[in-house]
C-alpha cells in the first residue's frame, strides 16, 4: 500500500426530512447566496424549494439559479459579482455536482485578491480563502458535496480545468434521496455511469496490495450494477434512491484512493470532448472508460481479470476472453441506464476529435497511473471509441 493523508471535514447529514436541518447548520449572522442551477425545474415542482425556504425562514436569502452543466467561468464570475453586491457571508448550493462545483469556485474567487480569478484553475494558484458554503445535493453523481475538487469550463477559449483544494471543502452536505425522485432518466443515468468511473479510475490500475480499498471499490460497482435496473422499473423507490445517492457520495469522497494509485485518464479526455463539443460529462466518460480499458489491458491486465471475477462473475475462460467479457459487459452495463458509448452516437468521429488529440500534445500532458498515455496513446483511444 502507497503513503497517504486523508482528510474530510465534511458533515453528511442523509435521509427523509433533513433538510429542515439547514436552520441550525446555516449561519443565522450571515448573508446566504443560494446557488442553483438553470435546470432545476424539477426539485422545485417536488416541493425541495419551498423546503429550504422554510428552513430558512429566519435567514436573510438572494439566489443565483444560472449556474449550467459544466460550470462556465463566466457564469460563475456573475455570481461572483452579485454575492460581492449582496455581501454575501455564506453559500448554499442546491442542485448536483455542477452546481456544487461552481459554488466552490465562487466560494473561492470571491476572496481572490489577484487579476483573473481564471487562474485558480488554469494556473492552480494558491487558494488563501473561500467563503465558507454548504451544500443540498438533489443530482447524486459526481461526490463534489463530500470533496474537495471543482472543475470548471471557460466557453471563450474551448478549456475545462479541475483542481482541489482543501479550502473548498463544505461545511456540510445534506442528502435526501426524496429530492431525487423526478430527475430525468437521462440525468439518473449519467449520474450511475460517473459514480461507476469514478470508482475504475481509482480501482482499475495495478495491484499494490490494497485488499481493503480494492473490496469498498468492488462493493460499490456491485451495489450500482444492482440498483440500476431497479430505479428504472422503479423511480420512487426511496431505498434504491437511498443507495444510488450513498454510492455517488463514496465514489470519490477520496476514500478509495487512498494507498493506491489512480488512473483519471477516462476524465482527463473526457473533459476536452465536453469543452469541444458540449457532450455531457457522464456521457463522455462512458465512450471513453472502456476504450482506455482495451488500449491499456496490458498494464491493467491483472486487475481487469480480478475485476471480471469478483464484480461480474466472470469464470472458467482464459485470461484474454476474460478481459474481453470484462469490458463488454462494462460497455453493455452503460448502454442499459440510456448512456451511449461510441463516438458515433453523437454524430461524431475520430477525426473530429483531433483538435482534443493536439491539445494534449500542446501541453505535453502524460495521463494514466504510470504517465504512459501521452498524445500518441490518446489518438488511440479515441480511435477505439468510434
Amino acid at each position: 500500500m502507497l503513503n497517504f493523508a486523508y482528510y474530510n471535514p465534511v458533515r453528511v447529514v442523509f435521509g427523509k426530512g433533513t433538510i429542515a436541518e439547514l436552520a441550525h447548520l446555516v449561519p443565522v449572522d450571515k448573508r446566504i447566496m443560494m446557488t442553483y442551477g438553470a435546470g432545476a425545474m424539477s426539485w422545485m415542482r417536488d416541493g425541495v424549494y419551498d423546503q429550504i425556504m422554510d428552513a430558512l425562514k429566519e435567514h436573510s436569502v438572494v439566489e443565483f439559479g444560472d449556474i449550467e452543466p459544466n460550470p462556465r467561468y463566466e457564469t460563475c464570475m456573475e455570481g461572483v459579482q452579485k454575492a460581492k453586491r449582496e455581501a454575501v457571508g455564506f453559500l448554499l448550493a442546491v442542485g448536483g455536482g455542477s452546481v456544487s462545483d461552481g459554488t466552490k469556485f465562487i466560494a473561492a474567487a470571491i476572496r481572490y485578491e489577484g487579476e483573473d480569478p481564471w487562474d485558480l484553475v488554469a494556473e492552480r494558484v494558491p487558494i488563501r480563502s473561500a467563503v465558507p458554503h454548504g451544500c443540498v445535493m438533489t443530482l447524486p453523481a459526481t461526490s463534489s458535496e463530500v470533496n474537495s475538487g471543482m472543475v470548471i469550463s471557460r466557453e471563450s477559449t474551448n478549456e475545462k480545468f479541475g483542481r482541489s483544494d482543501p479550502h473548498l471543502f463544505a461545511q456540510f452536505a445534506i442528502l435526501d434521496p426524496e429530492t431525487t425522485y423526478s430527475l430525468p432518466e437521462r440525468q439518473v443515468g449519467n449520474g450511475i455511469v460517473d459514480t461507476f468511473v469514478h470508482v475504475m479510475e481509482q480501482y482499475m490500475t495495478y495491484d499494490v496490495n490494497a485488499p481493503l480499498q480494492d473490496r469498498q471499490a468492488e462493493a460499490i460497482l456491485l451495489t450500482l450494477i444492482e440498483e440500476a435496473p431497479k430505479v428504472k422499473a422503479n423511480p420512487r423507490d426511496y431505498n434504491v434512491r437511498a443507495n444510488l445517492m450513498w454510492c455517488a457520495s463514496q465514489g470519490l469522497n477520496d476514500l478509495l484512493r487512498c494507498g493506491v494509485p489512480g488512473d483519471w485518464s477516462s476524465h482527463a479526455i473526457g473533459h476536452e470532448l465536453t469543452a469541444f463539443f458540449g457532450l455531457d460529462h457522464g456521457r463522455t466518460l462512458a465512450i471513453l472508460c472502456p476504450a482506455v480499458l482495451r488500449h491499456q489491458r496490458q498494464w491493467k491486465g491483472e486487475k481487469l481479470v480480478q475485476y471480471a471475477r469478483r464484480v461480474w462473475g466472470i469464470h472458467g475462460l482464459g485470461d484474454e476472453a476474460t478481459i474481453d467479457a470484462a469490458i463488454a459487459k462494462t460497455e453493455a452495463f452503460f448502454q442499459s441506464v440510456g448512456v451511449p458509448t461510441r463516438l458515433r452516437d453523437y454524430d461524431l468521429t475520430p477525426s473530429d476529435c483531433q483538435v482534443v488529440v493536439e491539445r494534449f500534445r500542446q501541453r505535453g500532458t502524460r495521463l494514466g497511473e504510470r504517465g504512459a498515455i501521452g498524445a500518441h496513446e490518446i489518438e488511440e483511444i479515441l480511435a477505439l471509441c468510434a
